[in-house]
């Protein structure tokens, strides 16, 4: 993907599904998968009240991410997920002009337990779950007194 020069269109979410994945494919076949994200934000108010507002995000999904999307993924699965936000436009029936703004997602990980993984779904079919891995490579060991330079 590239970037413009000093720009950044980055989103990360942690949430849970509101609804099961809607599977569809485009007229020249490609996979695409719609599905809504609830995020929460908790906080205490002055008053020492728990107070609770829940986000909801489109996200959009496509080609084999989408297919495994649309297999293993139900109403209420953990997901994390990673993509940018794409704005679109199209006519409506009246020739109005909508816009909705959605997140693209390039990449999605499955949280939660085995079972609300894959409730239903022959253990052999499920995609194995990565362990998490950084990318940043073994760091040396710390140096020792005698290597200080002072």
């Amino acid at each position: 993907m590239a970037l413009g020069k000093g720009t950044v269109n980055k989103v990360i979410l942690l949430g849970r599904l509101g609804k099961d994945p809607e599977l569809k494919y485009t007229a020249n076949g490609a996979a695409v998968v719609n599905i809504s994200i609830a995020t929460n934000l908790v906080w205490t108010n002055q008053q020492g009240d728990k107070q609770e507002k829940t986000e909801w995000h489109r996200v959009v999904i496509w080609r084999k991410l989408a297919e495994i999307a649309g297999e293993y993924l139900k109403k209420g699965s953990l997901v994390y997920l990673e993509g940018r936000l794409e704005t679109r436009s199209w006519n409506d029936k009246d020739n109005i002009t909508r816009y909705t703004t959605e997140i693209v997602a390039d990449t999605f990980t499955m949280l939660g337990g085995k079972s609300e993984r894959t409730e239903g779904v022959p253990a052999s079919s499920v995609p194995q779950q990565e362990s998490p891995v950084s990318d940043v490579p073994d760091s040396p060991p710390a140096p020792s007194d005698d290597d200080l330079p002072f």
